[in-house]
């Protein structure tokens, strides 16, 4: 990617970000930070040995979650409703799970997520803590989920010294760089929680505050089009973008489509009219 290709994408990626940080009360240098961290500004990120992907680099389930739960309220009450739970894991119906993970890889859609997963995990940590979390918590929140982040932040609260791998053996085999230094010393769970705090840049302020969140348009938030990177995720050429608008418009008008429940057939054709709807 050129220099002036990267600088557009990244000028986008942080135009997405801001408005998700207004939409869901989140700070926006911590949602700046995190998707930093997490991909390098790169809304199409993919992690070598696990199913994260996108800004955030959301695993499937997690994916799944958050926009059965947060979904309908920006625009995407389709792909909420395409998803349900069975035996204790989301699924997604067949004729959408393309679309629906492919909202993952577009900047405006993973950071409303990031968003509402932030400000869930910033209410649940409150209540768990008895105080409001700082950006490293929820940090920790996405790292280890909400009940891991709980178990990890009272544990560095009461014995700082003691090593992290001791108290997360199956997390730190799987991430060794964040639990053990590059000469393989165990690092303490207070050692591991100053590392996350270096990555997330935080500088104590808090990144949400439980109960004060913005409330939420119910529409997608409008970004900077990508279709070439929709029709790669999507698969197979689409058509341009005004003759896009001009399909859906014709077809709305005929009552063909819902937007927001579209069919099968349709849901790819509605994706991509909210994904390359112009910057309000």
């Amino acid at each position: 990617m050129s220099s002036a290709s990267l600088q557009n994408r990244d000028e986008n990626v942080r135009t997405a970000i801001g408005r998700a940080a207004a939409r869901t009360g989140v700070d926006f240098t911590y949602l700046l930070n995190q998707a930093k961290s997490e991909s390098g500004l790169d809304p199409r990120a993919r992690a070598s040995g696990s199913s994260a992907t996108g800004l955030y680099q959301f695993i499937d389930q997690s994916w799944l979650g958050v926009v059965k739960q947060h979904g309908a309220k920006h625009g995407l009450g389709w792909a909420a409703d395409a998803i349900e739970q069975r035996g204790g894991r989301w699924t997604v119906d067949p004729a959408y799970r393309e679309a629906v993970f492919a909202l993952r890889e577009q900047a405006g859609p993973a950071a409303l997520m990031a968003g509402e997963f932030a400000s869930d995990n910033a209410e649940g940590l409150s209540r768990a803590l008895g105080r409001q979390p700082s950006s490293t918590d929820l940090y920790f929140a996405h790292f280890l989920g909400l009940e891991g982040a709980t178990r990890f932040l009272k544990a560095a609260d009461a014995s700082p010294d003691s090593p992290a791998a001791a108290a997360f053996p199956k997390e730190a085999r799987a991430n060794r760089t964040i639990f053990y230094t590059r000469t393989g010393d165990a690092r303490s769970l207070a050692q591991v929680y100053a590392l996350m705090a270096r990555k997330i840049g935080d500088d104590g302020a808090p990144a949400a505050e439980p109960g004060t969140l913005s409330p939420t348009p119910p529409e997608m938030p409008a970004g900077e089009p990508r279709l070439a990177h929709i029709e790669e995720a999507l698969g197979g050429p689409t058509e341009g973008e005004a003759d896009i608008g001009g399909m859906l418009a014709a077809m709305r008008e005929m009552g063909r489509i819902d937007l927001l429940r579209p069919d099968p057939q349709h849901a790819k054709l509605a994706y991509l009219m909210l994904a390359s709807a112009p910057l309000a």
